[in-house]
C-alpha cells in the first residue's frame, strides 16, 4: 500500500523525524498536535480552549491534505498538562466533533516540548469506501 506523509511545517518535524499525519490505505493517523500559530509561535497563550481549537485546525488541515475529513475520525486523544483544563479542551473538541462522536480519551501528561502548551490532540481516521 502507498504511504503518504503529510507535513504541517512544524519546526519539530525534521528535528524529531516525524510527520504531522500519515495515510496508509484508508487509514490516517495524526500525530500529537500542538497549538503552534501559522508562521511560528504559540497560539492562545494560557487559554486551553483557544489552544485546542488551534490544534484541531492543524489536525483538520492535515487530514484534508491526506484526502479525509474530520467526519472520518474514529479516535481522538486529548492531552492536557493540568486536568483542571479538561473542560475547556473538551468544549473545543465538542464543537468540532459533536456530530461525529469518535471514541475519545482525555488524559493528563506531565509536560509537552514547549512549557506554554496546555493541550495537544491526536486523531485517527478511517476513510469509508462508501462515503458513509
Amino acid at each position: 500500500m502507498k504511504r503518504q506523509l503529510i507535513s504541517s511545517g512544524s519546526y519539530l518535524e525534521p528535528e524529531i523525524g516525524f510527520s504531522r499525519a500519515v495515510r496508509v490505505g484508508n487509514v490516517i493517523s495524526v500525530a500529537g498536535t500542538a497549538p503552534i500559530k501559522a508562521g511560528g509561535g504559540n497560539a492562545a497563550p494560557g487559554d486551553a480552549y483557544g489552544q485546542m481549537k488551534r490544534c484541531i485546525e492543524i489536525a483538520r488541515t492535515a487530514i484534508e491534505e491526506a484526502g479525509g475529513s474530520l467526519r472520518d475520525a474514529t479516535r481522538t486523544r486529548i492531552l492536557v498538562t493540568d486536568i483542571a483544563h479538561w473542560k475547556d479542551a473538551a468544549r473545543a473538541h465538542g464543537e468540532a466533533f459533536h456530530d461525529i462522536r469518535p471514541v475519545t480519551t482525555v488524559m493528563q501528561v506531565t509536560a509537552f516540548v514547549d512549557p506554554e502548551w496546555l493541550v495537544e490532540i491526536e486523531v485517527d481516521c478511517v476513510i469509508s469506501d462508501n462515503g458513509a
